[in-house]
């Protein structure tokens, strides 16, 4: 009999494992694949070096800073700070540089918010400052109505123009979650922002100093056995079992494995199935079970010489470009060029042909200035056909707390409530507050 069961060694898994060992809690973690990390794991792909996707720190965490150092990491030895993005129009649009910390770049920043002509007028950015101070007084005021608008219809009512909306706000919102601004719940764009308005001294962005789970995801997993926590990896888990209106354990196998209590770690695409199998009749899981989801797709490029002279995030909306970043300075050292992209409009490419994905984002490449194809050594596809919940107007009152009525299950995941959305933060916050309740369950 195990005391607790964490289906998932993602960042919502280990955060758990780690609280829980803490509180004197036996832990196992099952991980179905064969690295732990989840959404932020590297492995290899026929011989090359992959991520499940391109991830960025963002200064202003908390939670995740917490977790490496309760884990005996020290969160600077795994980051490279960039503190900067670009963002690149295709057909020979105007381009610019955005410095984006004011406490360690403080001329850059400056002179990205006053310059910058090109893609924003001073008319434009007056514009966009009223629409986010708006916005944040709305998501103070009003979080459920704000998440009935999208972006873009809350950005034209606010007088956002055509040009600012195509220049700033489309590269934001597909570069950062891959949605238009015509999908994208204008509640989640102005959450994202609430905790840099609130620690402005803390805005910076770092790309990883090697791949993920090699830096993050590993580390914090060897912590968990050092206190005595074990993970099983390669372990598939076929169903829940229920006992008497109660999670008494899951099946691996054929076999059970019996526990006091089961936390659910997974993303929302590999929860669901679990609990609409077992639990699908009961009505508190109704708003979970609805909750879409959305795709991501990875097209990861090594290559004989660096993409481009900086290791920063670049934004390149109208292309399907959605974000993308030279990497070889920063998290693949051990390559002469690393291009990582994150592609926009992702539900098209899923399922496609590696080659013709390839072939679409070469042909977007060239529009942006980014002639490499004959650099290219090889390339891979990773793709997620249900990588996080769909941040469209409405999802937020479908979300579930980490707290079920079923006895013997708790949910973590950053698609349960907290307030930092899809996000390493927000899986981390989840993991913690999956802890208490199972704490609270027993006593």
């Amino acid at each position: 009999m195990e005391d607790v069961l964490i289906i998932g060694a993602g960042l919502a898994g280990l955060s758990t494992a780690i609280e829980l060992l803490d509180m004197g809690r036996g832990v196992t973690l099952l991980e179905r694949y064969k690295v732990v990390g989840g959404r932020c794991a590297d492995w290899v792909a026929d011989g090359m070096r992959v991520e499940s996707g391109l991830h960025r720190w963002l200064g202003f965490y908390k939670a995740l800073p917490q977790l490496f150092e309760r884990a005996g990491l020290d969160p600077e030895d795994a980051v490279i700070w960039e503190d900067e993005l670009e963002i690149r129009l295709p057909d020979g649009g105007p381009q610019g540089v955005l410095g984006l910390s004011p406490l360690h770049r403080p001329l850059q920043t400056a002179a990205g918010l006053l310059g910058n002509f090109d893609l924003m007028s001073p008319a434009d950015k007056a514009e966009l400052t009223l629409f986010f101070t708006s916005g944040l007084v709305d998501y103070a005021l009003s979080r459920r109505a704000l998440d009935q608008q999208t972006v873009y219809d809350y950005a034209r009512k606010r007088g956002v123009s055509e040009d600012a909306i195509t220049n700033l706000l489309i590269p934001v919102t597909e570069g950062i979650f891959f949605l238009p601004p015509q999908r994208y719940s204008a509640m989640v764009l102005m959450g994202l922002l609430v905790p840099a308005v609130k620690r402005p001294h803390t805005i910076r962005v770092g790309a990883f100093s090697g791949g993920m789970t090699e830096v993050m995801a590993g580390p914090i997993a060897e912590a968990i056995t050092r206190r005595g926590g074990s993970i099983q990896l390669d372990t598939t888990i076929e169903r829940l079992a229920v006992e008497d209106g109660r999670v008494r354990g899951v099946y691996v196998n054929g076999q059970l494995i019996e526990a006091n209590h089961v936390v659910l770690a997974t993303s929302l695409g590999a929860a669901q199935p679990l609990i609409r199998d077992a639990l699908g009749d009961h009505p508190w899981f109704e708003k979970m079970l609805a909750l879409p989801t959305m795709p991501a797709v990875t097209l990861q490029i090594e290559l004989d010489e660096p993409a481009l002279p900086e290791d920063h995030v670049v934004f390149s909306p109208n292309t399907i470009l959605s974000s993308y970043s030279e990497q070889s300075r920063t998290t693949f050292r051990d390559v002469p060029g690393r291009l990582s992209i994150d592609l926009g409009r992702p539900e098209e490419f899923i399922g496609r042909p590696p080659e013709e994905i390839f072939a679409a984002a070469m042909a977007d490449a060239r529009r942006v200035g980014l002639n490499i194809e004959g650099n290219v050594r090889r390339y891979r596809v990773v793709d997620h056909p249900k990588d996080f919940y769909l941040l469209s107007p409405g999802s937020e009152a479908l979300r579930p707390p980490q707290a079920t009525p079923v006895p013997g299950l708790t949910l973590a995941g950053d698609y349960t409530r907290q307030a930092l959305f899809c996000s390493m933060e927000g899986a981390v916050i989840s993991g913690r507050a999956a802890a208490k309740v199972v704490e609270r369950a027993r006593g």
